[in-house]
């Protein structure tokens, strides 16, 4: 056996991860099944499993066992299970095992910067990011193979090429992709050290109390809806999360600020926001496209749905990416304007806030 397959274990620990996009389904699709043997020792499954799949190390398989993925009799495990005789172990994850093969496709690509180590791009809201259940064309990834087949006579198919990190399907923003083995290596491992620089711009709800602050908390999917993520309070579950915020504008009712992702856990400012009580504006998944704030009335209420209809999506957007440039040493640093639908909401509540005033 490869890695290839189960290369995306390492996604789980991504800035705002594409891996829970709204085609994603509850269903679980099986990509390696062990039975240990009748005179197995006790043993951690993650020793277990890394001396059965080749290339793979122990933190990858823990990662899988923090998003469950790793299960045992049917039931999912931690990282420190000991394996019994006879144990039916499994690797499960949220789409059917893919083909190695990524088909290139003539998308359109914003490409703001590219030489020969790395590219950066510029994604539009409503794009997957990588094939996936429910999406294996039409993908952000999907245009880049297509870019660097016939540009530079690359495959994207080689997992050691391509995206470095990932945002949700209707995040617009900044996206980092490697060109070469080299520059991936070089690139995660400054993403995994938290020396990159990720900020975002955020619609939220609700007047925002301090011009700035610090949200902490613990991030893993919800055991009651594995579709969302939530903040676990006790320090056992999850993963370590830091966001940084900053207040840029405030409308009263909702109010612009910018986040700065200290680590990078899957929906982090989404999840960290509505714990501090300031869903995001528009957030179908955690509750933003209601209206959470403001007045009864009935002209109110059809103001922030016209809103919602002009910027159908969350209103996020990784705005600015800093790196170090893996061949040159170089600091690397870049900025995208806010998408024409998140200005527009902006300018919409910037209206109403001064003719209330």
């Amino acid at each position: 056996m490869n890695e290839n397959n189960f290369d995306d274990i390492q996604d789980f620990s991504d800035d705002e991860d594409e891996l829970m996009d709204d085609s994603s389904q509850n269903e679980k699709f099986e990509h390696y099944r062990f039975v240990a043997d009748k005179g197995q020792s006790l043993l951690r499954i993650d020793k277990f499993l890394s001396v059965r799949i080749e290339g793979i190390s122990r933190n990858r398989i823990q990662q899988a066992a923090d998003a469950d993925c790793i299960l045992v009799n049917g039931t999912a495990v931690k990282s420190n299970y000991k394996v019994k005789p006879l144990d039916v172990i499994t690797i499960v994850m949220d789409r059917p095992r893919r083909e190695l093969e990524i088909l290139p496709e003539n998308i359109p690509l914003t490409i703001v910067y590219e030489d020969n180590d790395l590219m950066v791009i510029n994604k539009p809201p409503g794009m997957v990011v990588h094939p996936g259940h429910g999406n294996y064309t039409g993908t952000l990834v999907n245009a880049i193979a297509f870019h660097l087949k016939y540009e530079h006579g690359m495959d994207m198919s080689d997992p050691r090429l391509g995206l470095v990190h990932r945002i949700d399907k209707d995040t617009s923003g900044l996206l980092l992709v490697a060109k070469t083995p080299e520059a991936k290596t070089h690139l995660s491992a400054q993403f995994f050290n938290k020396t990159t620089q990720r900020r975002y711009v955020a619609l939220v709800w609700g007047n925002v109390a301090d011009d700035r602050g610090t949200v902490t908390g613990n991030i893993g999917r919800d055991p009651k809806d594995r579709m969302q993520m939530r903040v676990f309070e006790d320090g056992e579950h999850g993963k370590p999360a830091v966001t940084h915020y900053n207040v840029l504008e405030r409308f009263g009712y909702v109010t612009l600020v910018k986040c700065e992702l200290e680590t990078g856990r899957t929906h982090q400012i989404r999840v960290h926001m509505k714990h501090i009580g300031h869903t995001l504006f528009n957030d179908e998944r955690y509750g933003g496209n209601e209206v959470l704030r403001g007045t009864h009335f009935a002209k109110y209420k059809q103001f922030v749905y016209n809103c919602f209809a002009i910027c159908p999506r969350q209103c996020l957007h990784a705005q600015t990416l800093g790196f170090v440039h893996p061949r040159t040493g170089k600091e690397m640093f870049f900025e995208s304007i806010l998408p024409e639908d998140i200005q527009n909401v902006i300018e919409r509540w910037r209206t109403y806030t001064e003719s209330r005033n």
